[in-house]
């Protein structure tokens, strides 16, 4: 299923490879506003000689086809940056845009799929098919991949492959795991309402801090309680308002917060059970509630084909010690949105170095990757693309 063409075409590239993504890193720009990346990737897929159509407001689709018909494959990359200060001080190519920044790598996965649309392109004589190169915008807020499903990303396609540079792994390491990778990502906002008064007549009030309180500690319950224990699932409460002075007794609480799970019969399950909480929480204490569950991201779930496919060309393409397992991140990836389309895996690719400084958490301030690993994740996506159109397995 390799093509050996392939391996040579992407190493010859590597230094361009590098050199775009850190031009992209350099300029980093917040979902949505993606305008010059976009901008950056045409130039370079016009050099090249690959069709493509702009998408609205930002990202881009384009297209090779091959010589003969056949299926088609979608390669996604994401391309928004991060309201993130920039630390790092040891590299030439920091963010010039203060409090911007690409501290989750989306500069990378821009720079190895261009990369990898340059030795697709170079060998399209000889594909069965069609391959679809997506770079989309505002990943960050959950948003991007939605707008571009709108806009007819999915139209036709029959398998979906996508990956995330991850500095939790080391570099020459990727995994693709068969089932959940990602965890639903949703937003809670719960708005109690008291009655206010005068710290020293607390008979006359409705404390909405009291009742706020007891809806953080008994919301945990949700988890340890309601929800199988072989069935991961997180609810955090990240944020509270509460009150407007010492003395004065609180009329409103507000508190924001996140749920993460793998099942979207335990995310319904929690969603309920938090209204039923805040509901009776707020009775309890004889307060109002009002409950805002946004839902996010959906889980990721590695289709299995699919999953076992790409393991097969990792070990095949790299060797087998490449390969490696990755438990599940209760983190969230909206390339879940494409697998209710189509089949599909997504990948970790490792870029965590010791020595390099590349084992910073992804969205902290010193974050940074090793771009060695930039060659395997480029080279995958090439070679998921050639073996998935030129096999018969599907």
């Amino acid at each position: 299923m390799i093509n050996q063409e392939i391996k040579t075409l992407i190493a010859a590239q590597c230094d361009e490879m590098i050199a775009f993504r850190r031009d992209l890193h350099r300029h980093p720009e917040l979902p949505f506003e993606e305008f010059r990346t976009t901008q950056r990737i045409a130039e370079e897929l016009d050099k090249i000689g690959i069709k493509y159509r702009l998408t609205q407001p930002t990202g881009i689709i384009a297209e090779i086809q091959g010589a003969t018909a056949g299926k088609t494959v979608l390669l996604r990359a994401d391309i928004d940056a991060l309201p993130v200060m920039e630390r790092n001080q040891k590299i030439d190519y920091q963010s010039t845009i203060p409090g911007k920044m690409h501290a989750c790598g989306h500069d990378s996965h821009a720079a190895m799929l261009l990369t990898a649309a340059k030795a697709l392109y170079h060998l399209r004589d000889q594909l069965k098919g069609k391959v679809r190169f997506v770079f989309q915008p505002a990943e960050e807020i959950a948003a991007g991949a939605k707008v571009m499903i709108e806009q007819g990303v999915m139209d036709h396609v029959d398998n979906v492959f996508g990956m995330h540079i991850w500095s939790q792994l080391p570099t020459n390491r990727i995994a693709c795991q068969v089932g959940p990778s990602f965890a639903s990502a949703d937003i809670l906002k719960v708005t109690f309402k008291g009655q206010g008064g005068h710290g020293s007549m607390p008979h006359d009030t409705v404390d909405a801090a009291m009742v706020a309180s007891a809806f953080v500690m008994n919301i945990q319950a949700i988890v340890s309680r309601e929800i199988d224990p072989l069935e991961p699932a997180v609810v955090t409460i990240g944020k509270m308002e509460v009150g407007t002075r010492f003395n004065v007794i609180a009329e409103n609480a507000i508190l924001e917060g996140t749920i993460r799970c793998f099942n979207v019969e335990v995310r319904k399950k929690i969603e309920q059970a938090i209204r039923r909480y805040a509901e009776h929480v707020a009775a309890m204490y004889r307060a109002t509630a009002h409950v805002d569950y946004i839902y996010g991201t959906l889980p990721l779930i590695n289709e299995e084909r699919s999953a076992l496919f790409a393991q097969s060309i990792i070990q095949q393409a790299f060797g087998e010690q490449v390969l490696c397992n990755e438990r599940p991140t209760t983190g969230g990836e909206d390339f879940s949105y494409y697998l209710e389309h189509a089949p599909g895996a997504f990948a970790l690719v490792g870029s965590g170095n010791e020595a390099k400084d590349t084992k910073w958490a992804h969205h902290h301030g010193c974050f940074n990757i090793d771009e060695d690993g930039m060659l395997l994740g480029a080279e995958l996506y090439a070679q998921y693309a050639w073996a998935y159109l030129n096999q018969n397995q599907f």
